[in-house]
C-alpha cells in the first residue's frame, strides 16, 4: 500500500477487535515516532507504552474514549513541563557523542538554545513541548497506516489522573496525548465503511506566486 492509499485507508477508529498488534509492528511505530521531526532536535517529550490493564481501566473511568481499554496497545505522549539548562546540557552531550564531536564544537549551538529556550516562561516551553509531541503523534499515525494498523489519537482523557498513575510530575512531565493501536471492528464501527471527507486542494491550499 503506497502512502496515499494508506492515508485514505486510515481514520480515527472507534471500535476495535481483540486482535493484538505484534511487538514488531509496535516497535516499528515507536521507531518512526523517535525519528519524527522535532524543533532543534531536542524531543522535549517522552512516550509511554501502557500495557498495564489496571492503569488503562482507571484512566478509562474519566474518559468517553472506549478505545483506552479496547485497543491492543495504548501509547501516551507526555511533554516536558519546563526546559532547564540541564536538559540542554544533556542534549548537547548526547549530540556530541552521537556525532563523535567534542562538546566544545557545539558551544555556539548550545548558547543559541539557551538564549532561545531559557528566556521563555515554563508555560511557554510546555506549550512548545506539547506541540512537538503532536508532531510525533502525526508521525506515529502515518507509520501505523503504512503498516495497515489502525490508530486513534485522543485528547479526551483525565491528564491529571494519568500523570498521577505514571508518576509523571516527579519526572518533570505532563501527559498531553494518547494513541490507541489495534485493528478496526468493521462490523461495529459506524465509521469503518464511510467515505473519507476532506476539503479539496482547491479550497484547502492557496498558492502564493507574487
Amino acid at each position: 500500500m503506497n502512502l496515499m492509499d494508506a492515508l485514505n485507508w486510515r481514520y480515527a477508529v472507534k471500535k476495535y477487535t481483540q486482535q493484538k498488534v505484534s511487538n514488531e509492528n509496535v516497535d516499528q511505530i515507536l521507531r518512526a515516532i523517535a525519528l519524527s521531526a522535532s524543533s532543534a532536535g531536542i524531543q522535549p517529550y517522552r512516550v509511554f507504552v501502557i500495557n498495564n490493564d489496571r492503569i488503562r481501566q482507571k484512566l478509562a473511568k474519566d474518559s468517553f474514549n472506549a478505545q483506552i481499554t479496547e485497543a491492543s496497545h495504548l501509547i501516551a505522549f507526555a511533554a516536558f513541563d519546563a526546559i532547564s539548562k540541564e536538559h540542554i546540557t544533556d542534549f548537547i552531550r548526547f549530540m556530541a557523542s552521537e556525532r563523535e564531536l567534542p562538546e566544545a564544537a557545539l558551544a555556539e549551538y548550545k548558547n543559541a538554545l539557551e538564549q532561545h529556550l531559557l528566556t521563555r516562561t515554563d508555560e511557554e516551553n510546555f506549550i512548545w513541548s506539547s506541540q512537538q509531541a503532536y508532531i510525533a503523534l502525526g508521525t506515529g499515525l502515518i507509520a501505523a497506516a503504512e503498516a495497515k494498523i489502525d490508530a486513534t489519537p485522543m485528547e479526551g482523557f483525565n491528564s491529571g489522573a494519568l500523570d498521577e498513575l505514571l508518576n509523571l510530575k516527579e519526572k518533570g512531565l505532563k501527559s498531553v496525548l494518547l494513541l490507541a493501536l489495534g485493528y478496526r471492528d468493521a462490523q461495529e464501527d459506524f465509521l469503518a465503511n464511510q467515505k473519507k471527507v476532506r476539503l479539496p486542494l482547491s479550497e484547502l491550499v492557496t498558492e502564493i506566486t507574487e
